[in-house]
Parts: structure tokens; C-alpha cells; sequence
């Protein structure tokens, strides 16, 4: 995400609870803030979602549409995922084509779902190499209070799961709940100094030399990984991230069911 300024006496006072192994907003360095998520929250989409951490607010809208596969995938329906990062929800975004943090956003979600094979992409196709069914997974962030990839992922996550193929809609037989077969959750470490703190809010994010995602399947298995920020990750801060995305992939899951 793009960098803000923030003054010293900020920093040093997040640099000065961390040390006590507390944060600004009374969290442990592990702990992630309130979690919340709503499903079919808008009526023209085939799937939907509004999830929360915190106040870091993100809305995902699924659309279905029969289309043309790609030529080296024709047994295989396709799946596309965009992000819109639009000045509504925090100062530093710029109205327009979306930015590089926009892109990275989107690829991160997007990498999370196709790495885990959330989406059954055979069970897309109607014909092979004629046509099948085309998922897009628009997303749009309402308020950035830091870490858009994990609030982001589970929105898109709760909407694939609850969206539904309009076959009726195109003369394509009756309705069907979108194909999925797991819950990939990611999980977002943020390096302050020597300490790794999870889900960090928008201070915390602004003074980090690096970050990095983790996606996980249902079983704890590790699908997707993405490293950001210019500081090193160490070995033994990269095997403390994927411990801490583990279990906290598991707590996110019960919350989504």
C-alpha cells in the first residue's frame, strides 16, 4: 500500500508499546481486531459480501456470465478479479484507472483463490472449448484503516461461497450454487523493527519495513505467500508467520462457518 507520512512522536510511541509486546489499540502483536462479515448484501450480484477487521471495511461483488474459455484452458471456466481503491475510502487513493496498489491487491485475493482451487473451474464449463461460465470478482474498499489483503480475501471468499450460477438467466438450465471446496483464508504479518504483529492497522502498516501474506487452505496447508515492503523476512520470521497463519486461518473459518 501506498506510504503516508506519520510524525515521529507516533512512531516512537507504537515502537515504545511494541516494545512492551502491546499496541496502540490495546491488541497483542498476534491478535487481529473485531472480525465481521455479511453475505447478499447486493441484490444484482450473483454473490456478495461486506467483511470487517476492525475498521478496514470492504465490499466484493460476484457476476457469472457465460463466455468463450481460453484457448489452453478449453475444459475450463474462467476466473478474473479486479480491485478499486477509490478516494471514499482514505485520502491516499486517487480517483481513475486503478494504481499499482490496486493491481497488488487484486492479485494477492486472486492468488489466494486460484492457488487453493477454491473454485472448481471444471465444474465451469458448459461446453468444452465452445464456452463456460466466466466469474468476476469486482472488489471495492469502503474504509482502509490498514491491511486490505486479509479483509479483502475474506470478503471475496464469504461471496464465492454464496454465489449462484444464473443458468436460468441465460437459457442454461436451473440455477446452481457456485462450485467451491474449500475456505482460503489469509493471514497478514507486518515486520516493525524485530517484531512481527498481525492484521496491522493503518499506522502500524505505514511504519513496517515489510509485510507478508499468507493464504491457507481448510487443512492448514499453505496455497499462496506474497512478500511486500523493501525489509528482509528471516528464516525464523517467515516459519513464525506460517505458524500464526495457521491457527488464525482456523479462527477466521468458524466465524464464516
Amino acid at each position: 500500500m501506498s506510504r503516508a507520512v506519520i510524525s515521529e512522536i507516533r512512531k516512537n510511541h507504537i515502537l515504545e508499546l511494541l516494545r512492551s509486546g502491546k499496541r496502540t489499540d490495546g491488541r497483542a502483536p498476534e491478535d487481529v481486531r473485531q472480525v465481521s462479515v455479511e453475505t447478499g448484501v447486493i441484490e444484482s450480484a450473483d454473490g456478495s459480501a461486506i467483511a470487517k477487521y476492525g475498521d478496514t471495511e470492504v465490499i466484493v461483488g460476484v457476476k457469472i456470465i457465460p463466455g468463450t474459455p481460453f484457448a489452453d484452458t478449453p475444459g475450463k471456466g474462467v476466473l478474473t478479479t479486479g480491485a478499486e481503491l477509490i478516494p471514499m475510502a482514505h485520502p491516499l487513493f486517487e480517483s481513475g484507472p486503478p494504481g499499482e496498489d490496486a493491481i497488488e491487491l487484486a492479485r494477492v485475493v486472486d492468488r489466494g483463490i486460484r492457488e487453493s482451487g477454491m473454485v472448481d473451474v471444471e465444474k465451469l464449463c458448459i461446453e468444452a472449448g465452445k464456452e463456460v461460465w466466466m466469474c468476476f470478482i469486482d472488489i471495492y474498499a469502503l474504509n482502509y484503516d490498514g491491511n486490505l489483503f486479509d479483509v479483502t480475501n475474506l470478503a471475496a471468499v464469504a461471496a464465492l461461497r454464496t454465489a449462484v450460477i444464473p443458468a436460468q438467466q441465460y437459457g442454461k438450465g436451473e440455477n446452481i450454487p457456485l462450485p467451491t471446496t474449500c475456505i482460503p483464508i489469509a493471514v497478514t504479518a507486518a515486520k516493525i523493527g524485530n517484531t512481527l504483529i498481525l492484521d496491522p492497522n493503518f499506522d502500524e502498516e505505514q511504519i513496517s519495513s515489510a509485510r507478508l501474506t499468507v493464504t491457507t487452505d481448510d487443512d492448514g496447508n499453505y496455497r499462496a505467500m506474497q512478500k511486500g515492503g523493501e525489509g528482509p523476512i528471516t528464516l525464523d520470521d517467515l516459519t513464525q508467520c506460517l505458524d500464526m497463519s495457521a491457527e488464525v486461518g482456523r479462527r477466521i473459518r468458524k466465524i464464516i462457518g
